[in-house]
């Protein structure tokens, strides 16, 4: 009887529990913004870097390349003043305010990379994934968490369009969208970034940040931001960049009709930060490509 009654009264807990909280779209009155910039302090990270030689599709993959036959990915983009792109600024503990629409998310395979590298959804969102390129791509989604590791979403394969018309040695084609993949981004509780890689291509990556409320931006290039009409109250105020990796908040308070200024600074991680780096192997040279191949960076040349 003892167990019954325990049982009997968890039953009656779980029924009569409040529901999870939700965000609440109200008018808002007397908003406030928050302007503010994301700088890296210091020089570059070393950029991860690929051996084109070691990886399917290297000529076509190479017309964006280091015209020495590596692949960097770019995950850092800093302006001359120290500008950072691509970093996510959210603020949280904000219950009710404007309302919460995001855009449906649309990322392109094109030129062997993810475009745009960093999106913004809500939990369960869907997300397509298109390839533009005349050649396949196998797409590997991730939820990340330092503390218990990676889990897998979804593993798909990404067919080229079969009508793809190539012009000369693959050096330029016209883009034609292959079939979509569409995947529901649903990760675990606790859990909020995501990122999708190519199994064949591996410096292929886009970021996904899952968001609570409509109070977020992602940085352009000089590494501004701004969120507008935020009701007045104490918030936190969060940034997160896929380079980095890790998170910076502070606690800011907004006042009716107020422009607040909130700066963020990074300082750059210094030496190995990757396993995939530049270095010579006299074992794996442009050489084991065959004669007559060459790997041409017509499109982008990228500086190491």
């Amino acid at each position: 009887m003892g167990l019954l009654k325990i049982l009997i009264g968890l039953l009656v807990i779980g029924f009569w529990a409040p529901p999870a909280w939700t965000y609440e779209e109200v008018s808002v009155e007397d908003g406030g913004t928050i302007r503010g910039k994301v700088t890296l302090a210091g020089e570059l990270p070393r950029p991860m870097a690929f051996n084109l030689v070691t990886i399917p599709d290297p000529v076509y993959c190479g017309r964006i390349s280091t015209g020495t036959g590596w692949r960097i990915v770019e995950d850092f983009i800093v302006s001359p003043d120290g500008g950072l792109k691509d970093a996510v600024v959210i603020l949280k503990g904000i219950k009710k305010g404007k309302p919460f629409e995001t855009k449906k998310v649309r990322v392109e395979a094109i030129d062997c990379d993810f475009s745009p590298f960093i999106n913004v959804l809500k939990k369960k969102d869907e997300l397509t994934v298109v390839n533009m390129d005349p050649i396949e791509h196998d797409i590997q989604g991730y939820e990340t968490a330092r503390e218990r590791g990676a889990r897998v979403l979804f593993n798909r394969p990404l067919p080229m369009n079969p009508f793809h018309k190539v012009l000369g040695m693959m050096n330029s084609h016209k883009h034609m969208p292959g079939k979509p993949m569409i995947e529901n981004v649903h990760l675990r509780k606790g859990r909020n970034i995501f990122v999708m890689q190519c199994g064949f291509h591996p410096y292929m990556f886009s970021w996904g940040v899952i968001v609570e409320n409509p109070y977020y931006a992602i940085t352009q290039e000089p590494g501004e931001f701004e969120i507008s009409d935020v009701p007045p109250g104490e918030y936190t105020l969060t940034v997160w960049h896929a380079g980095m990796k890790q998170y910076l908040e502070r606690k800011i308070t907004v006042s009716p009709n107020e422009t607040l200024e909130a700066n963020f600074e990074y300082t750059a991680v210094k030496g190995r930060r990757s396993v995939h780096e530049m270095h010579e192997n006299p074992h794996f040279g442009l050489e084991l490509l065959g004669e007559g191949v060459e790997i041409v960076p017509s499109l982008r040349l990228q500086t190491p």
